[in-house]
């Protein structure tokens, strides 16, 4: 069954109560040391975690998914500690797999290398404003294909000792793809496939963010992803936001609430249906609204009332 999961931002009753009562069924969390015994010993403390899980189960919610501690760009450049890093990621997969947690991103430091648009806040209805980018006249030089390669060297080398650990301790290991998506940065088109080639292992998969892959080619490259990765069952988690334009067919994007777009956010939700999904739905990034204050979001509200109106009819 395809439930809701939202971010954690804090342990207060306050926010807890408000997530549970709008509907949510799980909680993400975006940060490698957001556990306590990370920034300590590496990785999370077993009894702090397992004592939040229980204070999120007493509002009726469950951890989705979790951050791993983070791989340096210096690592993957094959200049920092490697050896101490991976260990502490490997601590942190079996303390996950031991207090139950099901899916757990890795991130790795520069996956998104090159710079090659202009951000600016764009306006939408009402005057809300949302993150958009757009190509520069005068781009400047992507990363080199050597850089690249020894990129990619070291990842393979992080997830030839991250897989097995994760299989044991029964932890999917997902990758969200390159943020922002130009071509020939690490988890492009290309190489977000590249990752389920180099290691078949059910194990491994995909953060699949709907926002970021319709900014490389919007909602003809959305479906035809969700039915390859989907398929196969690759497919573990989702960040489910709309966008207008795509680098493709506009040369930039714009993020937009999920109504606001142009992708059919229906359509969407059916191809992965169709395709067996059966993970969470996390409406990512969204705009900030009137009548926010503290850590009340009417932008989180519309979001989850909106993917819910969305899952009922596709029930109907």
């Amino acid at each position: 069954m395809i439930r809701i999961s939202v971010w954690h931002r804090d342990l207060s009753d306050s926010y807890l109560r408000m997530i549970s009562q709008l509907g949510a069924d799980c909680v993400d969390f975006g940060a490698g040391d957001a556990f306590p015994g990370v920034k300590e010993q590496g990785y999370p403390d077993l009894d702090q975690l397992l004592k939040m899980k229980r204070t999120f189960q007493s509002w009726g919610l469950e951890i989705n998914r979790v951050t791993l501690p983070d791989i340096s760009e210096q690592v993957m450049r094959g200049e920092g500690d490697a050896e101490r890093e991976l260990e502490n990621v490997s601590n942190a997969l079996r303390v996950f797999g031991e207090a139950g947690v099901p899916i757990a991103r890795q991130r790795f430091g520069g996956d998104a290398m090159p710079h090659l648009t202009k951000p600016y806040q764009s306006l939408h209805r009402g005057g809300y404003l949302s993150r958009g980018e757009y190509a520069h006249l005068c781009r400047p030089q992507p990363t080199s294909q050597e850089a690249l390669d020894t990129w990619w060297k070291h990842f393979q080398e992080a997830y030839s000792v991250l897989v097995p650990v994760a299989e044991e301790a029964g932890v999917k290991l997902a990758v969200h793809p390159s943020d922002t998506p130009y071509a020939g940065t690490a988890f492009d088109g290309l190489g977000f496939h590249r990752v389920i080639d180099l290691f078949p292992s059910r194990w491994v998969g995909y953060l699949y963010c709907i926002g970021t892959r319709a900014e490389a080619g919007g909602s003809s490259l959305i479906l035809d992803e969700i039915n390859n990765y989907g398929r196969k069952g690759r497919i573990f988690t989702v960040h489910f936001r709309n966008v207008r334009g795509s680098l493709a067919t506009a040369g930039g994007f714009e993020e937009v609430l999920l109504d606001d777009g142009d992708m059919n956010m229906y359509r969407v939700l059916l191809a992965l249906h169709k395709v067996g999904f059966d993970g969470c739905l996390n409406p990512d990034h969204i705009p900030a609204l009137e009548g926010d204050h503290g850590h009340v979001s009417m932008g989180l509200a519309y979001s989850v009332g909106y993917i819910k109106a969305l899952l009922a009819a596709m029930a109907a």
